[in-house]
């Protein structure tokens, strides 16, 4: 069987199956992870955001790839839970693009789509770190390009992008120290060989195994996203005064004197702002920045045409109603607000913490349940505010916080908190004289003043920074740097405040979980105030799931 042309309706063949193929593995996915923690969600990530895409595409009657290609990345882009999600919406984002106008393609072609998938995701993340999905992708897509016009067919040229693809996420542990460490491989990198498998299958017809293969490294296949793998997904500090938007109407003469490259002049104004978004066909580009000097970012623009539709907001506001009776928000809408804030939390008791300092809108995810870049937009639009600040309190929840703000059709920024301990200090910081960039900047400084620790168990037997950690023992984690391990879990509690408390350190605020009970509470209480005498004590009921306890020490 040959395949020289793909077209629409095979690509559809190719998403299902690879979707379907990720969802048979997601929890093997999930089970491996750098940390043995109960939350690994790389695999329920990818899953729910590759669905998403995969039901588009499941509406399309055409055989016409490039719509298809189209659904797909509009479908991932709405669906894309955690970092892992949102850098494959990327990848078939770009994907898509270096197949528009196309009706079918040829090996040459397909090339061309898995380079520019790769540009588009490494563009995408501010800080790409080697040895994650971002080098699975683009060592496969690199092979792509190279034999591209040596493969026999579509079929050949996909199986070696597979080939190439797996040969690199066993290199990951080469180029991240602490995958060598564990003895694992990347996950995200896992799970787009896993896509790939069902892509190649589908073409050749061919029935996929329930489980995916392993890669060697110590029976174990896939690796972290939480350490590591978000770890540069970390926002710019830099704060912009001006929501600035305007369209540049092309004009053949100054086009002649300076050719437009969109990809040239979205880095040019990227250093005069941020929440930058810029898109162009042959008539306009539109762009959308928060600048501190809205005339220099136009006057960047009138070099390749005329202004139009301009709109400058000096992001000034007033502190009203944040918090307010959300029962009758939802039962009669209301005028809009100039402010409000939207925050994540897993458990009741957060979620009711959270509202009492004055979250808006607190979307119920977290650890092994991450809300999709859809759910973030559609809780901005709740909110019903002029300008809103979104505190996502998890590392893979960032990106999904940021893609939904730059959808968002209002002013909405992301101040990057990764734990609850750092959203609560973020909430805390919001002055309602302010300006939005001004709230930024403060909220994300006090968010950084804040140690979290937290008290979990392990999955599985592992060894880390020279701790060894036996499956069903309790885990003391400090800013994700595991420091005490005990089969008790008061004792590892107690253990991990030992590591945590210092001697300037005055307030510990204790946050419990679903699955302790008050008496324990009490013991470790009694300890704490014999232990730590000058050290504040405050207790919420946070009722959070997977987390015993969650402290936070300032």
């Amino acid at each position: 069987m040959t395949i020289d042309n793909l077209d629409g309706m095979m690509f559809s063949q190719m998403v299902r199956l690879g979707a379907h193929h990720l969802s048979n593995n997601a929890e093997k996915i999930n089970a491996l992870n750098v940390f043995p923690v109960p939350d690994g969600d790389t695999g329920t990530n990818m899953n729910l955001s590759m669905t998403s895409g995969a039901n588009e595409v499941k509406q399309l009657n055409t055989t016409n790839i490039s719509e298809v290609a189209q659904a797909f990345s509009k479908g991932l882009l709405m669906g894309a839970r955690g970092n892992s999600g949102v850098i494959l919406s990327q990848i078939f984002r770009g994907f898509a693009k270096g197949m528009e106008q196309k009706s079918a393609i040829t090996p040459e072609d397909l090339a061309v789509a898995f380079d520019s998938g790769v540009k588009t995701a490494y563009k995408a993340v501010m800080k790409p770190v080697e040895g994650t999905i971002l080098t699975v992708a683009k060592d496969a897509a690199a092979k792509a390009v190279q034999e591209a016009s040596k493969a026999k067919d579509i079929i050949d040229l996909m199986e070696k992008v597979l080939k190439e693809a797996k040969a690199s996420l066993k290199r990951t542990p080469d180029l991240l120290p602490v995958l060598k460490e564990v003895g694992v491989v990347d996950s995200g990198g896992q799970g787009l060989v896993t896509i790939y498998e069902g892509f190649l299958a589908a073409l050749k017809g061919e029935e996929l195994p329930e489980s995916i293969d392993t890669v060697g490294m110590q029976d174990m296949v896939n690796a972290e996203h939480h350490k590591i793998a978000q770890d540069f997904m970390d926002t710019s500090e830099i704060e912009f005064g001006y929501c600035t938007e305007f369209m540049v109407k092309f004009e053949d003469d100054k086009l002649n004197e300076k050719p437009f490259d969109e990809e040239a002049f979205r880095n040019e104004l990227s250093e005069h702002g941020d929440s930058l978004l810029v898109v162009s066909d042959d008539d306009v580009v539109k762009v959308h920045i928060h600048a501190e000097y809205p005339g220099n970012v136009m006057t960047i623009g009138q070099r390749y045409g005329s202004l139009i539709n301009m709109k400058i907001e000096n992001m000034r506001e007033q502190h009203t109603s944040i918090v307010g009776d959300k029962t009758e928000k939802k039962a009669a809408p209301k005028e809009k607000v100039e402010n409000a804030i939207v925050t994540v939390a897993m458990g009741s008791g957060l979620k009711a913490l959270f509202e009492s300092l004055g979250a808006s809108v607190v979307i119920e995810g977290g650890q092994t349940m991450n809300p999709s870049t859809q759910d973030i937009a559609e809780a901005i639009k709740e909110a019903n505010a002029k300008h809103v600040i979104i505190l996502p309190n998890n590392k893979n929840i960032v990106m999904a916080a940021e893609q939904a703000a730059e959808l968002a059709d209002t002013n909405a920024v992301v101040v990057a908190t990764k734990t609850i301990p750092q959203g609560i200090s973020a909430l805390l910081a919001f002055h309602p004289e302010n300006t939005l960039d001004e709230n930024k900047d403060q909220m994300l400084e006090a968010s950084k003043q804040v140690k979290t620790g937290q008290i979990t168990y392990a999955v599985r037997d592992t060894q880390i920074d020279g701790i060894t950690i036996e499956n069903g023992n309790f885990m003391g984690i400090e800013d994700g740097k595991i420091k005490a391990t005990h089969s008790d879990k008061l004792e590892t509690a107690k253990l991990l405040l030992e590591e945590m408390i210092e001697e300037d350190d005055e307030i510990l605020t204790i946050l419990y979980g679903e699955d302790v009970q008050a008496e324990e509470v009490k013991q470790l209480e009694a300890y704490i105030e014999a232990t730590f005498e000058d050290v504040e004590i405050e207790i919420h009921n946070g009722k959070q799931p997977i987390y015993s306890y969650i402290f936070s020490v300032e």
